[in-house]
Protein backbone atom coordinates (compact mmCIF):
# COMPACT_ATOMS: atom_id res chain seq x y z
CA UNK A 1 0.00 0.00 0.00
CA UNK A 2 1.52 3.53 -0.94
CA UNK A 3 0.54 6.04 2.22
CA UNK A 4 -0.01 9.45 0.90
CA UNK A 5 1.35 12.39 3.16
CA UNK A 6 -1.77 14.75 4.63
CA UNK A 7 -2.34 18.11 5.22
CA UNK A 8 -4.95 20.46 5.06
CA UNK A 9 -4.28 22.51 2.22
CA UNK A 10 -6.21 22.91 -0.25
CA UNK A 11 -6.18 20.01 -3.33
CA UNK A 12 -6.91 22.41 -6.02
CA UNK A 13 -4.24 24.08 -5.72
CA UNK A 14 -1.27 21.18 -6.38
CA UNK A 15 0.44 21.17 -9.03
CA UNK A 16 -0.30 17.84 -11.14
CA UNK A 17 2.91 15.76 -11.48
CA UNK A 18 1.55 12.31 -12.51
CA UNK A 19 -1.25 11.86 -15.74
CA UNK A 20 -2.51 8.49 -15.47
CA UNK A 21 -4.14 7.45 -18.44
CA UNK A 22 -6.30 4.50 -17.70
CA UNK A 23 -6.92 1.45 -20.42
CA UNK A 24 -6.41 -2.01 -21.09
CA UNK A 25 -3.53 -3.47 -22.74
CA UNK A 26 -3.63 -5.24 -26.11
CA UNK A 27 -4.65 -4.71 -29.84
CA UNK A 28 -8.17 -6.15 -29.29
CA UNK A 29 -9.04 -3.13 -26.82
CA UNK A 30 -7.41 0.10 -28.51
CA UNK A 31 -10.36 1.18 -30.15
CA UNK A 32 -12.81 0.65 -26.91
CA UNK A 33 -14.69 2.92 -25.63
CA UNK A 34 -12.77 1.84 -22.10
CA UNK A 35 -9.75 3.30 -23.43
CA UNK A 36 -10.64 6.74 -24.65
CA UNK A 37 -7.98 7.61 -22.53
CA UNK A 38 -4.92 6.00 -24.94
CA UNK A 39 -7.23 6.86 -27.48
CA UNK A 40 -6.91 10.62 -26.14
CA UNK A 41 -3.05 10.24 -24.96
CA UNK A 42 -2.18 9.07 -28.86
CA UNK A 43 -3.78 11.85 -30.42
CA UNK A 44 -1.49 14.68 -28.58
CA UNK A 45 0.48 16.08 -30.56
CA UNK A 46 3.49 15.61 -28.13
CA UNK A 47 2.80 11.78 -27.30
CA UNK A 48 5.13 10.87 -30.21
CA UNK A 49 8.14 12.98 -29.15
CA UNK A 50 8.07 11.69 -25.88
CA UNK A 51 10.88 9.32 -25.10
CA UNK A 52 8.54 6.45 -23.59
CA UNK A 53 9.85 3.66 -21.44
CA UNK A 54 8.86 0.49 -20.22
CA UNK A 55 8.53 0.14 -15.99
CA UNK A 56 6.21 0.53 -13.30
CA UNK A 57 3.77 -2.08 -14.88
CA UNK A 58 3.66 -0.03 -17.49
CA UNK A 59 5.13 2.61 -19.92
CA UNK A 60 5.90 6.05 -19.30
CA UNK A 61 7.63 8.86 -20.10
CA UNK A 62 9.03 12.15 -18.12
CA UNK A 63 7.54 15.42 -19.68
CA UNK A 64 9.18 19.05 -19.24
CA UNK A 65 6.58 21.72 -19.15
CA UNK A 66 6.05 25.03 -17.32
CA UNK A 67 5.16 24.01 -14.31
CA UNK A 68 8.25 21.61 -14.35
CA UNK A 69 9.30 17.88 -14.85
CA UNK A 70 6.20 15.30 -14.55
CA UNK A 71 5.32 12.17 -15.47
CA UNK A 72 2.56 10.57 -18.59
CA UNK A 73 1.97 6.70 -17.38
CA UNK A 74 -0.19 4.43 -19.61
CA UNK A 75 -0.54 0.89 -16.55
CA UNK A 76 -0.46 -1.78 -18.48
CA UNK A 77 -1.86 -3.94 -15.68
CA UNK A 78 -4.89 -4.20 -17.43
CA UNK A 79 -7.92 -1.44 -15.66
CA UNK A 80 -8.82 -3.41 -12.80
CA UNK A 81 -5.10 -3.40 -11.36
CA UNK A 82 -4.26 0.22 -12.57
CA UNK A 83 -3.59 1.66 -9.31
CA UNK A 84 -0.22 -1.02 -8.68
CA UNK A 85 1.28 0.70 -11.69
CA UNK A 86 0.38 3.64 -10.82
CA UNK A 87 1.38 3.32 -6.96
CA UNK A 88 4.84 2.08 -8.31
CA UNK A 89 5.80 5.25 -10.32
CA UNK A 90 4.22 7.77 -7.40
CA UNK A 91 5.82 6.10 -4.81
CA UNK A 92 9.21 5.76 -6.88
CA UNK A 93 9.29 10.01 -7.75
CA UNK A 94 7.49 11.04 -4.11
CA UNK A 95 4.25 12.49 -5.63
CA UNK A 96 1.11 12.65 -3.57
CA UNK A 97 -2.59 11.82 -4.51
CA UNK A 98 -2.95 15.57 -4.93
CA UNK A 99 -0.51 16.11 -7.84
CA UNK A 100 -2.42 13.30 -9.80
CA UNK A 101 -4.66 13.55 -12.50
CA UNK A 102 -6.35 10.30 -13.92
CA UNK A 103 -7.74 10.49 -17.11
CA UNK A 104 -10.55 7.90 -17.77
CA UNK A 105 -13.92 6.75 -19.72
CA UNK A 106 -17.24 8.18 -17.87
CA UNK A 107 -20.26 6.64 -18.12
CA UNK A 108 -22.21 9.30 -16.34
CA UNK A 109 -21.15 11.40 -19.21
CA UNK A 110 -23.14 11.74 -22.38
CA UNK A 111 -20.85 11.37 -25.29
CA UNK A 112 -19.04 14.24 -26.82
CA UNK A 113 -18.55 15.69 -22.94
CA UNK A 114 -15.64 15.76 -20.86
CA UNK A 115 -14.59 17.41 -17.24
CA UNK A 116 -11.91 18.20 -14.91
CA UNK A 117 -12.92 16.98 -11.86
CA UNK A 118 -11.92 17.07 -7.99
CA UNK A 119 -12.52 13.99 -6.51
CA UNK A 120 -15.36 12.31 -5.98
CA UNK A 121 -17.17 8.67 -6.46
CA UNK A 122 -15.82 5.82 -8.36
CA UNK A 123 -19.10 5.31 -10.47
CA UNK A 124 -18.03 1.29 -10.84
CA UNK A 125 -14.91 2.05 -12.74
CA UNK A 126 -12.79 -0.40 -11.95
CA UNK A 127 -9.54 1.51 -12.66
CA UNK A 128 -11.03 4.16 -10.21
CA UNK A 129 -11.21 1.28 -8.11
CA UNK A 130 -7.98 0.41 -8.26
CA UNK A 131 -6.11 3.49 -7.77
CA UNK A 132 -8.44 4.63 -4.88
CA UNK A 133 -7.69 1.29 -3.20
CA UNK A 134 -3.77 1.71 -3.73
CA UNK A 135 -3.60 5.23 -2.88
CA UNK A 136 -5.96 4.91 0.19
CA UNK A 137 -7.79 7.88 -1.48
CA UNK A 138 -9.90 8.95 -4.20
CA UNK A 139 -8.97 12.43 -3.58
CA UNK A 140 -6.80 12.62 -7.03
CA UNK A 141 -7.91 15.04 -10.10
CA UNK A 142 -10.21 13.41 -12.80
CA UNK A 143 -10.16 14.65 -16.59
CA UNK A 144 -13.19 12.26 -17.51
CA UNK A 145 -14.43 11.76 -21.27
CA UNK A 146 -18.54 11.01 -21.76
CA UNK A 147 -19.07 7.77 -23.23
CA UNK A 148 -22.75 7.69 -22.41
CA UNK A 149 -24.52 4.67 -20.84
CA UNK A 150 -26.09 2.27 -22.93
CA UNK A 151 -29.77 0.92 -23.65
CA UNK A 152 -29.10 -2.06 -22.20
CA UNK A 153 -27.50 -3.92 -18.86
CA UNK A 154 -24.71 -5.01 -20.23
CA UNK A 155 -21.95 -2.74 -19.27
CA UNK A 156 -18.87 -4.34 -19.74
CA UNK A 157 -19.94 -5.50 -23.18
CA UNK A 158 -20.36 -1.95 -23.86
CA UNK A 159 -17.49 -0.01 -22.52
CA UNK A 160 -15.48 -3.11 -24.19
CA UNK A 161 -17.18 -2.53 -27.21
CA UNK A 162 -14.96 0.11 -30.43
CA UNK A 163 -16.87 3.47 -30.44
CA UNK A 164 -18.40 4.12 -34.35
CA UNK A 165 -16.72 5.60 -37.22
CA UNK A 166 -19.28 8.64 -36.80
CA UNK A 167 -17.50 8.72 -32.95
CA UNK A 168 -14.24 8.42 -33.83
CA UNK A 169 -14.76 11.44 -36.14
CA UNK A 170 -16.09 13.76 -33.53
CA UNK A 171 -13.15 12.43 -30.87
CA UNK A 172 -10.56 13.33 -33.15
CA UNK A 173 -12.04 16.94 -34.71
CA UNK A 174 -14.24 18.00 -31.69
CA UNK A 175 -13.55 16.28 -28.07
CA UNK A 176 -9.89 15.82 -28.05
CA UNK A 177 -8.63 19.20 -29.65
CA UNK A 178 -11.24 20.47 -26.94
CA UNK A 179 -9.91 18.65 -23.61
CA UNK A 180 -6.21 19.28 -24.93
CA UNK A 181 -6.81 23.04 -24.13
CA UNK A 182 -7.65 21.48 -20.54
CA UNK A 183 -4.82 19.57 -20.58
CA UNK A 184 -2.67 22.41 -20.89
CA UNK A 185 -4.06 24.45 -18.35
CA UNK A 186 -3.43 21.75 -15.85
CA UNK A 187 0.19 21.22 -17.05
CA UNK A 188 1.04 24.82 -16.82
CA UNK A 189 -1.20 25.94 -13.88
CA UNK A 190 -2.33 22.88 -12.22
CA UNK A 191 -6.53 21.45 -11.70
CA UNK A 192 -7.45 24.85 -9.38
CA UNK A 193 -8.64 27.09 -12.55
CA UNK A 194 -9.37 24.10 -14.73
CA UNK A 195 -11.87 22.43 -12.56
CA UNK A 196 -13.76 26.04 -12.58
CA UNK A 197 -13.38 26.47 -16.09
CA UNK A 198 -14.15 22.73 -17.06
CA UNK A 199 -17.04 21.60 -15.35
CA UNK A 200 -18.99 19.93 -17.88
CA UNK A 201 -18.06 20.87 -21.45
CA UNK A 202 -19.89 19.33 -24.51
CA UNK A 203 -17.21 20.00 -26.89
CA UNK A 204 -19.92 19.07 -29.94
CA UNK A 205 -21.92 22.73 -29.08
CA UNK A 206 -18.42 24.52 -29.18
Amino acid sequence: MYYPQTGTERVGAAVIKLCVFLGNYGREYKGNRHNVAWQFLESLPLYASLSWQRGFKGRWAAVENPAGRMWFLMPETYMNLSGDSAAELAKFYKIEPKEILVVHDELELPFGFFSVKEGGGLGGHNGLRSMKERFGTPDFFRLRFGIGRPNHDDISAYVLSDFSADEREKLACSVFPCAQSALDLILKDGCGQAVDSYKKVNALAL
